[in-house]
């Protein structure tokens, strides 16, 4: 899978070693079976998350193993998913070959789905990663190895969510389903989902996965009905996998260091404004982390004691001032308003409440320290720079276009 977990692929610095004079060749039984592995992992996420476990057997939990409605669902969800991974992955991994650059075979990540073993969310794997084992020495070939996985991955996540839609069952289907049984109430009496969209009808009990609204996904379900809301997705397996390849490829596509959309937003712009624009997008995903904090901690924190309220704001300050000081590499004159900024802007968001709160998303933290940890903000300069032609940059504004339509300010979270 991409992100959030392809922070691990390696495209490496232009001039960070020399091309080894005999390259590492592929481990075939390796890459195939770390495919059989997550292809395992996530029918069974799939079949987990659909709710199927409880239809044969009662509260057992090895009872899935005799639901062929398990086993289905998590087929749907899993090649949907994988499907996009795989064509992601093999987009990067042909337009490296085409350049002739030395690169690996997809490597697939599973990871443990989710159930009494684990009792957390869980999708099933970590993602698919390629390496590319080489410097990628120009401008142009840095954009077509960069654009060519979103791009493709995009066209099957695309592909997938429109088959979903358009084979979504009735409203009824939840009805089979454990558990939300102030929603099923609402179903049995009206035949069709109720009417508000975030984050849940009233009366919805016990802890709820919400997917994120994205322009796109919006937009498609205007054509379509019985679409489900978007704390009930994950019970839909072509449809959750679906919005799983948009999510993934806005992260991606996220325009820093060296994620594609950095590959692509420095081949378009150049070293100058992708640094400016870089830096820009990673101060908005803190102040949405920030917002998001001083929605939840402080008040978490004063139920303990009354003074830890005050401990939250000046938490707050030094996590922002760790980031901020890695991002700009310690230029205090940024640094200082930045810092007075954001926290002025979470203040304001517990007093102006839902039409600030609802740009708050304290996930954003992780994802930053993942940036400024891993894969860095600023991207490393080619050894041979070279304008695109008219052709590339229009695949750049297209690429850029769908980050847009796939992105999502609060992705995922729990109510």
């Amino acid at each position: 899978m991409e992100p959030p977990y392809s922070w691990t692929r390696s495209y490496e610095p232009a001039f960070s070693r020399a091309v080894p004079v005999h390259a590492p060749r592929d481990r075939y039984w390796l890459h195939a079976l770390l495919f059989v592995a997550t292809l395992g992992t996530t029918i069974a996420a799939g079949g987990w998350l659909a709710g199927r476990t409880l239809l044969y057997g009662g509260d057992s939990y090895d009872a899935w193993i005799h639901s062929p409605y398990f086993w289905l669902d998590g087929l749907r969800y899993a090649l949907s998913l994988l499907g996009f991974l795989t064509v992601h992955e093999f987009g990067h991994y042909f337009a490296a070959r085409y350049h002739r650059i030395n690169t690996s075979l997809p490597y697939y990540i599973p990871f443990p789905p989710p159930g009494p073993w684990l009792p957390v969310f869980s999708i099933g794997t970590f993602g698919a990663v390629i390496r590319i084992r080489e410097p990628i020495p120009g401008t142009r070939r840095l954009f077509d190895v960069g654009a060519a996985g979103p791009l493709a991955g995009f066209v099957v996540a695309l592909a997938v969510l429109l088959v979903a839609l358009a084979t979504l069952p009735p409203p009824t289907y939840l009805l089979d389903l454990d558990g939300h049984e102030a929603l099923k109430a609402y179903i049995q009496q009206y035949e069709r989902f109720p009417p508000e969209l975030l984050p849940r009808p009233e009366g919805l009990e016990g802890l709820t996965i919400v997917v994120g609204q994205t322009p796109l996904f919006w937009l498609l379900s205007q054509f379509f009905s019985d679409v489900p809301p978007m704390y009930e997705i994950y019970h839909y397996p072509m449809l959750f996998a679906g919005w799983l390849g948009l999510f993934f490829t806005a992260l991606n596509l996220l325009p820093v260091g060296q994620l594609d959309g950095g590959h692509i937003l420095y081949a378009l712009v150049g070293p100058r404004w992708h640094r400016r624009l870089a830096r820009g997008f990673v101060t908005l995903l803190l102040a949405s982390a920030s917002i998001g904090f001083a929605e939840e901690m402080p008040a978490a924190l004063a139920a303990w004691h009354p003074l830890a309220e005050h401990a939250a704001w000046l938490l707050l300050a030094v996590v922002l001032f760790f980031f901020l000081n890695r991002v700009y590499q310690r230029e205090l004159r940024i640094i200082g308003p930045l810092l007075i900024g954001i926290v002025a802007l979470a203040s304001v968001s517990t007093q102006v409440g839902e039409p600030l709160q609802q740009f708050g998303y304290t996930g954003w933290f992780l994802w930053c320290l993942l940036i400024v940890w891993l894969i860095k903000v600023d991207h490393p300069p080619v050894l041979r720079p070279e304008p695109l032609t008219p052709g590339r940059k229009a695949l750049g504004i297209l690429s850029i276009l769908i980050f847009l339509l796939c992105f999502s300010l609060k992705p995922l979270y729990l109510v």
